[in-house]
């Protein structure tokens, strides 16, 4: 299968190398991957800041460069929830049945990793060894929007070498939210300070999670206090080999 990534703009600037594993991990499994160049942002920043008018131009650029993909894949589940969830509004308010037919025909084709993985390919073992402690935090756009439910779970226990270690409250958000966690220092760093214990509490060596946002926020806290936690997107796992 010829797949299309959307490596998304957070991960190409601040995440490169998750993009890398993604790609990684699909050619494993026999698949090629191909990147557009002129994919730009999905348009969610401007759409959470009550910027409509300004994602509407890049909700018709996403459009236009992945219009004959055979199937797109990205390793953000907030980015694939503002595709899934908002496009099909934006094009509807513009009045445009172009518009909404071009929506319409490519959200079946539109796929978060682990829904790839699971849902489309059926796979769970992506041939990966990754010998540590690892919890796993489900995003709320994973875990509300997408409804991944235990898709990376089930990806997780398969990898040979980690012992998986299930997170206390793990429906609680961590406080990140995009801009909320601007807006809102003081209640964001409150729910940051549960995620934290909640992480702390399983002694677990890494944090996984399909959402880089996410974990930059939570690694962010467990180093200011200089917690000997790491986190990784769950690409990253799913990409690791065992060396020979």
């Amino acid at each position: 299968m010829k797949i299309s990534l959307f490596i998304t703009c957070y991960n190409d600037t601040l995440f490169p190398e998750t993009g890398k594993a993604v790609v990684h991990v699909l050619e494993r499994l026999g698949h090629s991957v191909e990147f557009r160049a002129e994919q730009t942002c999905c348009g969610q920043m401007h759409l959470n800041t009550g910027y409509r008018k300004e994602a509407l131009p890049l909700m018709q650029r996403f459009l236009e460069v992945f219009d004959d993909a055979e199937v797109i894949c990205s390793p953000s589940s907030s980015c694939v929830a503002m595709i899934r969830e908002h496009y099909s509004i934006l094009a509807e308010e513009t009045g445009d049945p172009t518009l909404r037919d071009k929506v319409r025909n490519l959200l079946p084709r539109v796929f978060e990793f682990t829904e790839l993985l699971v849902d489309r390919l059926g796979v769970t073992d992506t041939g990966a060894f990754y010998p540590h402690k690892v919890t796993y935090h489900p995003s709320c756009h994973s875990m509300r929007t997408l409804g991944l439910g235990d898709k990376p779970i089930r990806l997780l226990k398969e990898v040979r070498g980690l012992r998986y270690i299930e997170l206390p409250g793990a429906d609680e958000c961590c406080g990140f939210g995009g801009t909320f966690s601007i807006k809102n220092p003081d209640v964001s760093a409150a729910m940051l300070a549960d995620k934290m214990q909640a992480v702390a509490a399983t002694g677990a060596e890494v944090c996984a999670a399909c959402d880089n946002s996410c974990l930059m926020h939570i690694y962010g806290g467990l180093h200011r206090q200089r917690q000997p936690v790491r986190v990784a997107h769950l690409a990253e796992i799913l990409a690791s080999e065992e060396r020979r």
